[in-house]
Formats: structure tokens, C-alpha cells, sequence
């Protein structure tokens, strides 16, 4: 979406030399408002963020599932920013929930997203530390266990919204962003035993957005002409 210029006296409006264009960002399973749930790439001028969220206590902007976002229109954001919410899902339901992330985004757009990546809690399993703090996070230690079920304190408090229902490997996510339309998907293994992934539409330009993404601290751009991990549609 882009700011509306005021009309003047003439016939033909004309735009202010310094407007600039505003970048609609929807941030599904939301939460709480809080800045610092949002990723630092979306946090610099020129970004306003739509909330949405299947919990009406996380007063989000729109209450909505997101495998099902008819309310909102096709071609009507510029970027969608999904952070530990489609594993709360079933598989069916993930998936047409990367369907409907495409179906929203302009042709230029992109999505990020992450997750627990379910290579790296296999191996802590393996490893005989299922139930060993793998990490802190600002809701409190968290274990394999609750990476592959979902958080368990939250849960044991009432919180049924925070179940895992499905999971990712990179291959798998990456099958699946495919499948739902993504010209081009980039994924690394992040540093808290998750998955970052970044699907790009057709017209999108990768090379600007990989270089916004990683002066924000997320680096997908090739390294020696190969990236880490990088998935073309066919």
C-alpha cells in the first residue's frame, strides 16, 4: 500500500517530493503488541505492520486463521513476517496456510518465517538431552520437548494455543513453500535449534531484499557464489 497524496487546486494531483511510499507488513500469529516480537528488518521507516492473530486476547488488528485469510485481499501486502507460529498447525492446514501467505503478498513481495527445525531437536534426542534447557528464550527454558510439542509451561497453564501439531526439516519447508507457489525459497539453520526461511514472488527483488535482511542480522545472500541453502520452483 502506498500513501494517498492529498488532492490540490489543479486538475491532476500530484504526489509531495518527499512522500514515501508506506510497506505493509502482516505479521501472522502476532501475539502480544510488542516491537520487539517483530524482525528488526521491519522495524526501520517506511514498514507499518498488520497484526493478526487466532487469540482475540493478543488484541490483534483482525482475528483470523491464518489457513484461511479470505477477509484480506489477493496481491495487498508487501511482506509477511511468520515467527514460531506454523507448527502450531496440522499439516493440511500449514500448508494452505503458505498458500494463503502467497496468495496475499503483491508479485514483488516476500515472506519470512522460522521455526524449530526439527534436524536439530532430532539430534539433542539423539544425544539423550530431550529434556535438557537447549535454550532460554524471554517465555523461559526451553527444551527439545517443548520444541517438538509446543511449550510445555504454557500449555500446563491453559494456553492450548501453544500445541505443536506439525514440524520442519529445511528440505521439507522449503518442499512446501515451493508447493504453494514461492518462485524462490532461501533457508539456514538459525542459532536457537530453529529454521529461517525466506520465500520470494515472482517479481520480487532478491538480491535487494537479502542485503535489507542481512544489515538486519539475517545474512541468506550466496557465499562463494553458492548459498547456504536455496530452492528455485520449477
Amino acid at each position: 500500500m502506498t500513501t494517498t497524496p492529498g488532492h490540490s487546486s489543479s486538475a491532476t494531483p500530484t504526489a509531495p517530493q518527499n512522500e514515501t511510499a508506506i510497506r505493509r507488513v502482516l505479521h501472522v500469529g502476532s501475539g502480544p503488541a510488542r516491537i520487539e516480537k517483530l524482525h528488526r528488518v521491519f522495524r526501520t521507516e517506511g514498514w507499518k505492520q498488520v497484526r493478526i492473530d487466532l487469540d482475540p486476547k493478543m488484541a490483534p488488528d483482525l482475528v483470523l486463521d491464518i489457513s484461511d485469510m479470505a477477509a484480506l485481499q489477493t496481491d495487498s501486502f508487501d511482506a509477511i513476517w511468520c515467527s514460531h507460529c506454523l507448527e502450531h498447525l496440522d499439516e493440511q492446514k500449514a500448508e494452505r496456510a503458505l498458500g494463503e501467505f502467497h496468495r496475499v503478498l503483491k508479485p514483488q513481495g516476500f515472506a519470512l518465517i522460522t521455526s524449530p527445525d526439527l534436524t536439530q531437536v532430532a539430534e539433542l534426542i539423539l544425544e539423550g538431552r530431550e529434556e535438557t534447557v537447549a535454550y532460554v528464550s524471554p517465555a523461559g527454558d526451553v527444551r527439545a520437548i517443548d520444541m517438538l510439542f509446543g511449550f510445555q509451561p504454557a500449555i500446563a497453564a491453559g494456553n492450548g494455543f501453544m500445541r505443536h501439531n506439525t514440524g520442519f526439516t529445511r528440505k521439507r519447508l522449503g518442499r512446501m513453500m515451493q508447493a504453494a507457489g514461492f518462485a524462490e525459497t532461501r533457508i539456514i539453520p538459525g542459532t536457537s535449534f530453529d529454521l529461517w526461511a525466506a520465500g520470494f514472488c515472482a517479481e520480487a527483488d532478491i538480491g535487494l531484499i537479502a542485503d535489507a535482511l542481512a544489515d538486519a542480522g539475517l545474512d541468506l545472500r550466496p557465499s562463494n557464489g553458492q548459498p547456504a541453502a536455496r530452492d528455485k520452483a520449477r
